[in-house]
């Protein structure tokens, strides 16, 4: 009887650990579209015969054609010389200028035409063997007096911040798995399989 209950617990937490992640992330994935497509949903604004007419997936629908026309006018229209007034008058406001480059340089890095989190790499941080996994986002920091260094970005677990740090290029070896096969293994705690 003993056997028999220790095996029914352990299936119970083998269904346990299965069922809720996939339930939370399943539930996460649904309240964020519900949300953006009810925020954005401009079908309340219709009125057939006095009633208010709610269709669903609209509000999603409008974020993805405006996205799809921002990106048709920025690559059809936009010529350079709009580009550096646009540029300009962004830097004349401090505030705008730093928050808007800061999520332009990290939106890019991720999917913009130079990639900047795509090199993997492991860095022996203290005399004692302790390593960490980042990625190398700058080979050559000669410009800052230091042509012997790299810069290293390091992701921190369970979110999306991170730290820059400076080390000696010796003490970084490359990793021979995918970048986001690394970034998942980092970002999960190390609990993500590779």
């Amino acid at each position: 009887m003993n056997r028999i209950f220790r095996a029914l617990i352990n299936y119970f937490i083998k269904g346990f650990l299965i069922v809720i992640p996939l339930g939370v992330a399943i539930y996460l994935i649904f309240w964020a579209v519900a949300s953006v497509d009810n925020a954005l949903n401009v079908s309340n604004l219709l009125l057939i015969e006095g009633k208010h007419i709610y269709i669903p997936g609209l509000g999603i629908l409008l974020v993805l054609l405006v996205l799809l026309l921002s990106g048709i006018v920025v690559t059809s229209i936009i010529t350079e010389p709009i580009k550096l007034w646009f540029n300009r008058w962004i830097n004349r406001l401090p505030l705008f200028k730093f928050l808007y480059s800061s999520i332009k340089d990290l939106t890019e890095a991720f999917v913009g035409d130079e990639k900047k989190f795509n090199e993997p790499v492991l860095v022996e941080v203290n005399e004692f063997g302790l390593k960490k996994i980042g990625f190398l986002t700058q080979k050559d920091l000669s410009k800052l007096g230091l042509p012997n260094d790299v810069a290293v970005y390091f992701p921190y677990s369970y979110s999306f911040a991170g730290q820059v740090v400076i080390v000696s290029a010796d003490k970084v070896k490359p990793i021979d798995k995918s970048a986001a096969d690394m970034m998942k293994f980092v970002i999960s705690g190390g609990v993500s399989g590779l």
